[in-house]
């Protein structure tokens, strides 16, 4: 993945031609924004903290977040698979690290070899774990989210074997935290009931994800466990903290033209012309992240007004509607993110959408350069 750094500062970078070029489309990555979201969770929480970075850090690119992150002393970082773990490894950190997926049986070596720390469930991965040397583990219960763990109600299926190879904590995952308040009660009692089953209580219990932090005033727990919130997306209606924008998409305008009223734009004719329209050709298409699903719902900033993106988005290009505002090529057209006094939230432009937040987020390539700015790299 392509990176680039702009100044230490925490100032942005002014929205010029001469400030990007050559670059035509990228992600800027604003790395104070991630520390402050990073400390704005430990303030309120008061635990610690197991920040998650898995998938690149969300597609935001690992080291660089992981640097600015150091600066607020997590716990621990949570990883996906080992590749990510040996990653931060081959980097330097030498802070704890938890996979947060099931291993296959031949990547327990690998974590051990890596100092990772697997989640398991079952008395055979336990074993397994323990003859290649041990180490500390997490154990995952299911209390409904089912994609992983052992069920809430079949913790005793592990009695033997947690009386000799106890876990070093043990945490649920809640799969409704940023709507639904009865679905947590339910699965916190299922996973209270679970623990409570345990040969001896594990000196770490954990449940909050970034929606479930941001909607407490409090946690019954020992540890919290941010992902989206420390990339700018929201903890859902019922939060009482929010974050700083993080990521600020910006394509630049290559060409533009004046169409007549009934004139369509782009694949399949899905917008038409009620007038006289100048229409700019921005770079920036759904082999960049940009998805199709957002044709015709979504809008673009430019020198800080509001613009209408308009027509199917194509492979590399979307189109935008610029009539009544001043517009070249070369141009900074914003689709995420802020310029002058106006943002365009992830969460806000893949709502409109009908998307996931989280999906866009991650759906960003790597064919997009990635801006830095503030933070230590």
């Amino acid at each position: 993945m392509s990176r680039e750094s702009s100044p230490q500062s925490g100032e942005a970078p002014p929205l010029t031609a001469e400030a990007v070029s050559p670059l035509r489309a990228w992600i800027e990555v604003d790395l104070e924004a991630v520390r402050r979201n990073a400390a704005r969770v430990a303030q309120h929480t008061g635990l610690p903290m197991i920040p998650m970075v898995k998938g690149d850090a969300y597609a935001l690119g690992v080291l660089p977040i992981v640097r600015v992150l150091e600066a607020v002393a997590p716990y621990a970082y949570g990883v996906a698979v080992p590749d990510e773990g040996e990653e931060l490894r081959a980097a330097g950190i030498d802070r704890p690290i938890i996979l947060y997926t099931p291993c296959l049986p031949d990547e327990l070596g690998r974590a051990r070899s890596a100092r990772l720390i697997p989640s398991l469930s079952s008395a055979e991965q336990i074993t397994a774990w323990v003859a290649l040397g041990g180490g500390p583990w997490h154990l995952v219960i299911d209390t409904g989210m089912h994609r992983e763990g052992i069920a809430w109600d079949a913790v005793d299926m592990l009695r033997e074997v947690l009386q000799t190879h106890a876990p070093a904590a043990v945490y649920t995952h809640f799969h409704s935290a940023d709507a639904d308040a009865e679905s947590i009660a339910r699965q916190e009692a299922r996973f209270a009931q679970a623990v409570a089953m345990l040969p001896t209580r594990p000196t770490l219990v954990y449940a909050d994800n970034s929606p479930a932090m941001a909607r407490r005033t409090t946690s019954p727990y020992g540890a919290t466990r941010p992902g989206a919130f420390l990339y700018g997306l929201s903890g859902g209606p019922h939060a009482v903290i929010h974050p700083d924008p993080v990521v600020h998409v910006r394509a630049r305008i290559l060409e533009l033209r004046w169409i007549e009223a009934g004139e369509t734009v782009s694949y399949g004719a899905t917008w038409t012309a009620r007038r006289r329209t100048r229409v700019a050709t921005i770079a920036i298409g759904h082999a960049d992240g940009w998805r199709r699903a957002l044709s015709n719902w979504s809008d673009g900033l430019v020198h800080g007004q509001p613009i209408p993106l308009i027509g199917t988005v194509t492979m590399d290009m979307t189109m935008a509607d610029v009539t009544e505002v001043e517009a070249a090529v070369g141009d900074v057209v914003t689709v995420v993110g802020t310029d002058g006094d106006r943002t365009l939230t992830l969460d806000a432009v893949a709502t409109r959408a009908g998307l996931s937040p989280y999906e866009l987020l991650n759906g960003l390539r790597s064919r997009l350069p990635h801006r830095y700015r503030g933070g230590a790299r």
